[in-house]
């Protein structure tokens, strides 16, 4: 007997292979082979009159959906019908999910097999996992069907009717979405408390101290003065940078701040307090979709797009379980696998007394799932698996998270230490921290936010002497710092997908797609680890919050994820689901239509920015970008905003600047020279520019060179204008061949290039003065050391005694403290950079 196996992808079907008996063969569908049509060339000729045929679903007729195989995908369709006719039976085994159970309603629905169907699942694969759902196979689940298709009916009638409305209202090709446009209502509400901040300074002191006849230091924080407590960040009110309760606390200035450092240099010192306690720790649950996306964005900087695709290939080679799941539970097999690992690994005492069991599930659960986890009955060492760079990073992490699920608790003795001074009637309290621990327990193996379990013990360790009540301790010194109030942190992606699953949007499948979608379409950006929301994102938001409230309420949205859910497990009607969510007077059809002639599209335009003092003058977004406009003597003048502007960036200082220069763009610097031309300051999309001569039709395209960074534009005077024009500089001709060298500013900063070979200047030297000889010097240095080379070894640092040496980098000279590297000040000479001036310049940056 012949048997016709379906998978989803390539290396699926290399892996399952090897565990089927003879007379099975395995080939990949390559994911979905048909979808709804994704343009109007792609709508069979017989809908293609149908009024709904753009949308490719008929309300009317209980959603029925228009499916077409794409182009790409029909070779694959004839490969698997031409297989089909010589088999005795198919077998369905794609991934057991809602998307995984579409496909093989798909595939069912398109190859009409004549032979019997059955449906195969498993959740890792692995020998006995795949011969096991072998013996126990089953039907399509159409119940899981009809909630897949259901998510993309939705998406399908929320973005086809509420984008086309955008296009019209603010500019063509934005897009909203069901869960999109929720993701893009937190990034710009986090982004409007940003703004709307104010911050507050503060003083504290800290002083370093020692027990009487000892010599060990310790760091204590001024808490108190006079019984009344210091005030510190949270006893600010963020949107007046003022004290909420200033009766409550004191509040130092600089001046009080110096002065009580005076006072208490003199005073005396004693411990007047010591509280200690123990603390045990439980390990964190086995990984679901959701945290792993978030704990490999904050360990490794993997976006959740990039993680999701490396689990894909992990779970795909049988190394991990199924990477789409809501459930923290484990089966008995991974428990008594990790409980093995744990004795092998670690010993005995790590072992935690009993098994220990996590089923509980949060808002977004769906299936009965298993968490993820390596896959087999015994889990193969990270260091023995064979992976490499990412693909072992995240297994290890996986790994890592499950046995310690099954681990010790941690046990921790936290030491709190009062230290009074008293001068004169002035007592002032200090407190020290200590913390120690007593047994490691499972941090032996993972500690949430490092990827180095071992060197994260000694981090949290914090030496505190042994103290008493009574006992004296030496001032050795005594310091006083400023404080700011920060706003609230922008979203990373993975505080994005810790807030999506918290308030119950989306799933935490569906996540990565969701993340990707909002920077693929400009409605943010990442600042490193931080996702930016762009002009458009404001005004996307500001239009559907006050004309379609409901497709930005997350509680809303929530609902339909918990009755699609519904739909899931049979006990929700997907057409009357999909009816009261578009159709009727309260449905998403008549809300829009409805609203459509509301909308003004030059106020769906302006943003409505939550500054002060904008009075005047207007920020909008256009066909071409955002810019600002205003009045003046009955005209109006705009500015284009340069392109690597953020909302929060917006201050009236900076527009007026903006307004200003395109105000005076027919006013040149003067007259360049040599050229008889022009010169001219400009802003535009991507900053201020200066520009030689005007464009006309004999010259289309005049030399423009931008700002380099750090400029303003009243910095710049016609001698400045230009020295900017004359880049790329030529330097001269090298001294080794005589071909030439030139000095330029390029996507990655300023560089010397000779024979097609570039080099980055450092910051110490400047692009529009560099000479020849240094030119040379820069480009005489080895390819190999463009990562880095020691300039100066300047001793250890006094404190924790680890090295600190300055590099010189690819970016500019650095110092290299532990596993830290801290940049250089601006024209800063490395050469004559200090000890003293390193371990200042640590302690400024944390």
């Amino acid at each position: 007997m012949k048997s016709l196996v379906i998978v989803e992808s390539p290396t699926k079907t290399k892996t399952i292979s090897k565990y089927l008996p003879k007379g099975y063969e395995v080939d990949s569908s390559m994911g979905h082979i048909r979808d709804l049509p994704a343009s109007a060339k792609n709508i069979p000729a017989k809908y293609k009159k149908e009024p709904w045929a753009t949308l490719g679903i008929n309300p009317d007729d209980r959603y029925y959906a228009i499916y077409v195989t794409p182009p790409d995908k029909k070779k694959i369709v004839s490969r698997l019908k031409a297989k089909l006719k010589q088999v005795d039976e198919l077998i369905l085994a794609t991934d057991e999910d809602r998307e995984g159970e579409a496909i093989s309603w798909h595939l069912l629905e398109v190859l009409k097999p004549k032979v019997p169907v059955k449906r195969m699942v498993f959740r890792e694969i692995t020998k006995e996992a795949v011969q096991n759902a072998l013996k126990n196979t089953r039907d399509i689940d159409m119940n899981l069907v009809f909630a897949q298709e259901t998510r993309r009916i939705l998406d399908r009638l929320a973005g086809y009717t509420v984008s086309p409305l955008l296009w019209k209202k603010i500019s063509p090709g934005l897009s909203a979405g069901r869960v999109q446009s929720v993701a893009v209502g937190f990034l710009v509400q986090r982004e409007r408390e940003r703004m709307k901040f104010k911050s507050g300074t503060y003083y504290d002191l800290q002083a370093i101290l020692q027990k009487k006849g000892e010599n060990d230091e310790f760091k204590a924080d001024l808490t108190h003065l006079d019984g009344k407590r210091i005030a510190s960040g949270k006893d600010f009110d963020e949107n007046t940078g003022k004290l909420k309760k200033p009766d409550s606390v004191v509040l130092l200035d600089e001046e009080n701040a110096s002065s009580l450092v005076d006072k208490l240099k003199a005073a005396d010192w004693s411990v007047s307090n010591v509280e200690v306690t123990t603390q045990k720790r439980s390990p964190a649950p086995p990984f679901i979709t959701s945290t792993l996306q978030q704990e490999a964005n904050r360990k490794f900087g993997m976006s959740a797009r990039d993680t999701m695709s490396v689990a894909q290939k992990l779970y795909e080679k049988g190394f991990i379980t199924y990477m789409r799941t809501d459930s923290t539970r484990l089966s008995g097999q991974a428990i008594e696998a990790a409980r093995d690992g744990i004795v092998e690994q670690y010993g005995e005492e790590y072992l935690f007394e009993r098994v220990r069991n996590y089923s509980s599930k949060g808002k977004t659960a769906q299936e009965a799932h298993e968490a993820i986890r390596p896959s087999g009955s015994k889990f193969i060492m990270p260091e023995k698996s064979g992976l490499k760079d990412r693909e072992f990073k995240l297994y290890d992490l996986i790994w890592k998270r499950t046995i310690a699920t099954q681990m010790a608790e941690a046990e921790l003795e936290f030491t709190g230490v009062t230290i009074t001074a008293k001068n004169n009637g002035t007592s002032a309290d200090f407190r020290a921290g200590g913390k120690k621990i007593l047994f490691p327990g499972f941090f032996r193996a993972y500690v949430e936010g490092s990827d180095d379990p071992e060197a994260a013990l000694e981090n949290q360790e914090n030496y505190l002497p042994a103290l008493v009540q009574g006992d004296s301790t030496d001032l050795q010194d005594l310091n006083f710092s400023s404080h700011e109030t920060k706003p609230p942190s922008r979203f990373t992606e993975a505080t994005l997908v810790k807030e999506l699953e918290k308030s119950g949007v989306g799933r935490p499948s569906t996540y990565a797609s969701v993340i990707s979608t909002i920077q693929d379409r400009g409605y943010a950006r990442l600042d490193g680890k931080a996702l930016v929301p762009t002009f458009t994102a404001f005004a996307v938001t500001s239009l559907l919050e006050e004309h379609f409230p409901d497709l930005v309420d997350s509680d809303f949205t929530s609902g339909l994820e918990d009755k699609l859910d519904g739909v899931a497990n049979g006990t929700e009607d997907p057409v009357k689901y999909l009816d009261d969510y578009y159709k009727g007077d309260t449905g998403l059809k008549a809300k829009v239509e409805k609203q459509e002639d509301k909308i003004d599209p030059q106020k769906a335009k302006l943003l409505d920015l939550p500054l002060d003092g904008l009075e005047g003058i207007s920020v909008a977004v256009g066909r071409f970008g955002p810019y600002a406009k205003m009045n003046k003597d009955g005209e109006e003048i705009s500015t284009s905003l340069p392109m690597d502007m953020d909302p929060s960036d917006i201050t009236v200082e900076k527009l007026e600047q903006l307004i200003k220069l395109s105000e005076e763009e027919d006013k040149p610097l003067g007259v360049h020279p040599e050229e008889g031309l022009p010169i001219f300051l400009l802003s535009g999309r991507y900053g201020p520019y200066v520009q030689l001569g005007e464009a006309s039709e004999e010259n289309k395209k005049p030399k423009r060179v931008s700002l380099l960074k750090g400029m303003e534009p009243e910095d710049v005077d016609l001698n400045l204008a230009m020295k900017l024009l004359e880049l790329p500089r030529l330097l001269g001709n090298h001294p080794e061949d005589g071909k030439v060298v030139r000095a330029g500013v390029g996507r990655f900063g300023p560089y010397v290039v000779h024979d097609g070979k570039f080099k980055s200047i450092p910051r110490t030297d400047d692009v529009l003065e560099i000479q020849l000889n240094r030119a040379v010097e820069l480009l005489a240095q080895k390819a190999a050391n463009r990562k880095s080379s020691e300039l100066k070894d300047l001793g250890v640092h006094p404190e924790s005694e680890q090295p600190i040496k300055v590099m010189d980098g690819r970016y500019g000279p650095y110092i290299k403290y532990g596993k830290k590297n801290i940049g250089l000040p601006k024209n800063t000479n490395p050469e004559k950079f200090t000890l003293e001036q390193a371990v200042d310049l640590i302690a400024e940056k944390g």
